[in-house]
């Protein structure tokens, strides 16, 4: 629990442990808690604490704050520690007259295997198969919540959360059966001395099992990875599918709820409807308690009193469905809690001043629009494994090309002709797509398949009428509060439709409307050529190589052939074993491993689709029984492959589906292991634990110019913490993945480093890759010479991936918003 200053460019850092073992020599750092808590007192206007879960939202930051007194945003101490606590917030909503969903608390060794036994008998629970939720009191983002049948199963399960030191009070709850889970975000729009809470659209959350195999043995909870990874097992609908009437009810209650709890400026409260009746909620007992309606019963669980801030976020979600931008929202919960200090009334006017600003500078703009702005088209999806990781890509992309008041930025979903639910029956060679222009809120989703059926959706008139009514209503309640404040510059995000065209029709709009695209499409028509065919033909300027470059990349074999004339330069490949996937699909398992083993001279096989990236389908094959287990997956065409269902441990491995049409085996390269220790029990910080036997590591470097003169960022040594290959998490998921950016002059010296620049530059040039690229190689660090693994000519552009981290290692700093404008202009220079 110590506090450091850090710099913003460690921001955009994938974890702390990209950063934290080096935090003693280049951050600053405070003695004690209470002497960061000084310092900010002495210089600051206010804090904002987007600490989630412990210290975060228990009340620890806030009791700190208030001691020093520091302003903050967000809910004061003491009603911060009531709410976050799952079983104190469940009391308290039931004597606040709210009805409850039963539970049990489980304290540190204090289980009483017997109450908990009766407890299953009050609610009509069998104790030998009963279904239960088994969570922590107070933890935050769906961890350590895992499903339980039976009193025995409970016990454990509680006792295994507990010696894990999540919690040390854990409760269990009913498994609401049949019910569907929803969350809303509630401001609070009032004076400093009135609440007045209003929510916003709430978002119906629809889990479901996938439709293969591979999953029968998952229970269906929205989980920590299902709520920040891109995911087809959750779809999200915001307003939801309930009858206006629950819908109100939700409203009415989370407002009540937020007052009564004595909640601040604004939170994320969750829920559920359930349609049914339900045993285990006696209904004469609960009939005089609010959340009874003729259609089911709403309950509100959980209180996130700071709520998730990532890009697609529901904060983000719910507050543009009803016209705030990211920032202005931002801004709206900032300035109401400014409003709750007298002391920062001097700031509130220079607040005031800007947001007159604001609002003439949209006036001006409104008259000038389309008339001097370059017009900037960024596209992103496909139908490729890749996809998700492409719509945060683009999503990241146009969020940042926002802020430049020359650019008029479209963000387009690509899409299969006939939707994403026949794409797999499709032929996958046939450029017959269709383009959405996206309205601000649609993109704001966390699959291709939710963005594509929202679009869909805004064109079904019965949707469109109970969406704009809604997004009316709450508008009216908050239009006129807000307007009091002399702070709020309006709403910003206009409700518009979205529009469709064929891909062809698409590249003719963008052509006249003169404009340049910048293509986040990974894998696909995205890389393979085709795209940028298309659009050099109708002569529209694009980002990223261009047809010849993007079709040998693509294809990982003809890369290597590309370059393996390049050794005199320290540029090596791998040798490759390409197969018809029909072929390694037949039965004849031991045959093809043996085969495998003697051609490419190892014991270990490196197996990965022929042409997709992402780590999609990469994994580590050490016998027979691995690669039967491999080619079963694809037979039966699982998303993924469990973790640690390979000989090897290992993460789950996303799937290709469907199958590529042929797989690549490499030897499997030994990498020197990398390890970040824990913090020592004496108080030594954390650092790197790295052997250097074999000298070798897995780097990525991304590559920028022009054609013939391309420039290697700083490389980044990529950190594996589960298994031998970097999982999609890893790569793209904030939160996971560890990146040293650049290598530490511990591991390779400033001359090997050079060295390996030098030979990616010159590996980049001979490709012929323009704009910029990803290169994924291994160097020895000791020679600076490199190993090529894959070229990505449109690589990952989410706010965590490592491109972002090298051009923030280059001297000067260059931030996310100017790099992507980089890649832009660029893309002007070819044209021209």
């Amino acid at each position: 629990m110590n506090a450091f200053a850090i710099s913003p460019a460690q921001l955009y850092s994938n974890t702390p442990s990209d950063f934290d073992f080096k935090l003693e020599s280049l951050a600053q750092g405070f003695r004690s808690l209470s002497d960061f808590a000084d310092h900010l007192s002495t210089n600051v206007d206010i804090a904002f604490p987007v600490i989630h879960g412990k210290f975060g939202e228990d009340g620890g930051i806030q009791a700190l704050l208030e001691k020093a007194n520091v302003p903050f945003v967000g809910t004061p101490s003491k009603e911060c520690q009531c709410a976050f606590d799952k079983h104190s917030a469940s009391l308290e909503l039931d004597i606040q007259g709210f009805l409850t969903v039963p539970n049990f608390l489980v304290e540190k060794d204090k289980l009483a295997k017997p109450e908990l036994e009766a407890w299953f008998q009050t609610i009509n629970l069998c104790k030998e198969n009963g279904k239960v939720i088994v969570k922590p009191t107070r933890a935050g983002s769906s961890i350590g919540v895992v499903v339980a049948y039976g009193v025995n199963d409970a016990a454990q399960k509680a006792e295994e959360i507990i010696s894990e030191g999540i919690d040390d009070r854990v409760i269990v709850e009913v498994f609401l059966e049949g019910g569907t889970e929803f969350t809303a975000i509630v401001v609070d729009v009032g004076t400093a001395n009135n609440s007045e809470p209003v929510v916003l659209l709430p978002t119906e959350i629809e889990l479901q099992r996938s439709i293969s195999s591979d999953d029968t043995t998952e229970d269906t909870i929205f989980n920590y990875r299902k709520k920040y990874l891109p995911t087809q097992q959750v779809v999200y609908h915001t307003p939801p599918r309930f009858p206006a009437e629950v819908i109100d009810c939700i409203r009415e209650g989370l407002s009540l709820l937020f007052r009564r709890l004595g909640l601040h400026d604004f939170a994320r409260i969750d829920g559920w409807f359930l349609p049914s009746p339900v045993t285990s909620l006696p209904s004469a007992e609960n009939s005089g308690k609010f959340g009874n309606t003729k259609y089911g019963i709403v309950l509100f669980t959980d209180i996130n009193l700071i709520s998730g801030m990532e890009q697609t976020s529901f904060l983000f979600q719910q507050a543009s469905a009803v016209g705030f931008s990211h920032s202005r929202i931002l801004r709206t919960v900032v300035q109401h809690a400014c409003s709750r200090f007298p002391s920062l009334v001097p700031c509130k006017n220079a607040w005031t001043t800007l947001s007159k600003k604001l609002r003439s500078s949209k006036q001006a703009e409104a008259i000038h629009k389309g008339t001097s702005r370059q017009k900037v088209f960024v596209i992103f999806g496909g139908d490729t494994s890749e996809r998700q990781v492409s719509l945060m890509s683009g999503t990241n992309v146009w969020l940042n090309l926002q802020g430049f008041d020359d650019l008029d930025v479209t963000p387009c979903l690509l899409a299969p002709a006939n939707g994403y639910f026949s794409s797999h029956d499709q032929d996958f060679n046939d450029i017959s797509r269709e383009v959405w222009t996206l309205p601000y809120p649609l993109v704001l989703r966390h699959t291709t398949e939710e963005v594509h059926a929202a679009c869909v959706e805004a064109t079904q008139p019965e949707r469109v009428e109970i969406t704009s009514r809604l997004r009316e209503q709450v508008m009216n309640e908050l239009g006129p509060p807000l307007s009091k404040h002399d702070w709020f510059a309006g709403f910003d995000i206009a409700y518009e439709q979205p529009t469709k065209y064929s891909l062809q029709q698409w590249i003719n709009h963008v052509k006249e409307a003169g404009a340049v695209v910048f293509i986040a499409v990974h894998g696909g028509i995205g890389e393979d050529g085709t795209i940028q065919t298309l659009l050099e033909s109708a002569g529209v300027p694009y980002t990223g190589p261009g047809p010849i470059a993007s079709r040998t990349c693509m294809d990982k074999v003809a890369t290597s052939l590309a370059v393996e004339h390049l050794t005199s330069y320290g540029v090596h490949t791998i040798p490759k074993d390409v197969r018809a996937t029909e072929e390694v699909l037949k039965p004849s398992i031991i045959d093809i491993w043996n085969e495998l083993k003697a051609k490419l001279r190892t014991e270990t096989v490196c197996v990965k689709p022929a042409c997709d990236g992402c780590s999609t389908g990469v994994a580590r094959l050490c016998c027979p029984k691995d690669l039967e287990v491999y080619t079963n997956a694809l037979r039966r065409k699982f998303q993924r492959l469990p973790a640690n269902c390979l000989s090897r441990a290992h993460g789950v491995i996303e799937m290709p589906v469907p199958p590529p049409e042929s797989l690549i085996f490499e030897p499997f390269i030994e990498t020197d292991e990398i390890i970040i220790s824990n913090k020592l029990e004496n108080g030594n910080a954390r650092h790197l634990v790295w052997k250097g036997e074999n000298g070798w590591l897995e780097i990525t470097v991304g590559v920028v110019g022009k054609h013939g003169e391309m420039h290697s960022l700083n490389p980044s040594i990529t950190v594996k913490e589960r298994g031998d290959i970097l999982s999609l998490e890893e790569k793209f998921q904030g939160g996971t993945g560890i990146n040293l950016t650049p290598p530490p002059a511990t591991i390779m010296s400033e001359e090997a480093l050079q060295r390996c620049k030098k030979s990616i530059e010159v590996m980049a040039n001979s490709l012929g890759l323009e704009g910029f690229s990803r290169i994924d190689a291994f160097v020895n660090v000791r020679s600076g010479e490199v190993l090529l693994i894959e070229v990505n000519t449109v690589p990952g552009m989410t706010p965590s991936t490592v491109l972002i981290h090298q051009a923030l290692a280059e001297e000067p700093p260059v931030y996310p918003h100017k790099f992507f404008r980089t890649l832009l202009d660029l893309a002007f220079e070819r044209a021209k």
